[in-house]
């Protein structure tokens, strides 16, 4: 799987790079120069949104990377087939989506940091800023698999996005602050691991004390979707 993630990234790199970082710059110009001159608990918007735009691309990239491929290989190309007649070990196959994913989820977050660069003091990363980085793509990568497989035609591939994946983007404590969402609402949208992985990383950038129990929500969401992905794939393997 790694090696499939690295011949398609060896070809169509320049693709992936546009594609990754095409959506996170516009995000950066619209609100970042609509609110520049806002302050957001103490610190200026820019450094707000910065890590929130992060967490937002290594999610799409991650889930996109792996939704998308995957299932486009079992409903269109039919070379899933292949894959399930092999002697890989399921769980083998699913760590291999999963490395890859994330890794492509890290990718579109580096190149962001790197767009960023220019402007001093705005993030600051540290070893935890990019395992929180991988965590997310893990997450979301485990994501991208169950819905490939629950998928039923394409289509359902870009509903998930439109029912999943889009309320996030805009929700999850990415371009506002939490506190301006209802308290029911912050309720539920606090259930979801991408404010967890926004909330990580904005503390870590800020240099605040870091939440150890967003840790462990990713963590519980890694864990939980990779046996539910390794049940649903095995129960399709054995149809």
């Amino acid at each position: 799987m790694l090696w499939e993630k690295y011949v398609e990234f060896k070809y169509e790199w320049i693709k992936i790079t546009l594609a990754a970082i095409m959506s996170p710059v516009l995000y950066l110009i619209a609100f970042g120069w609509g609110l520049g001159d806002r302050l957001v608990n103490g610190h200026p918007y820019i450094q707000f949104l910065i890590p929130g735009i992060i967490a937002l691309s290594t999610m799409n990239t991650s889930y996109a990377s792996v939704g998308t491929s995957l299932n486009i290989q079992r409903l269109f190309e039919k070379s899933f087939k292949q894959i399930i007649i092999s002697p890989t070990p399921w769980w083998q196959y699913l760590v291999g989506q999963i490395i890859g994913g994330s890794i492509r989820g890290m990718y579109a977050g580096v190149l962001l940091l790197i767009v960023v660069m220019p402007f001093q003091n705005v993030v600051s990363v540290t070893p935890l800023f990019f395992l929180v980085m991988w965590l997310n793509g893990v997450v979301f990568s485990l994501l991208g698999v169950l819905a490939s497989m629950i998928a039923k035609t394409h289509s359902d591939i870009s509903r998930f996005s439109t029912f999943v994946i889009m309320p996030m983007t805009f929700l999850c404590n990415t371009f506002f602050p939490l506190e301006k969402v209802p308290k029911v609402a912050q309720t539920f949208i606090n259930f979801l691991p991408l404010p967890h992985a926004s909330g990580l990383l904005r503390a870590i950038s800020y240099g605040d004390p870091i939440q150890y129990q967003s840790l462990v929500v990713l963590l519980v969401y890694a864990i939980v979707l990779f046996i539910l992905t390794l049940q649903t794939t095995q129960s399709i393997k054995n149809m």
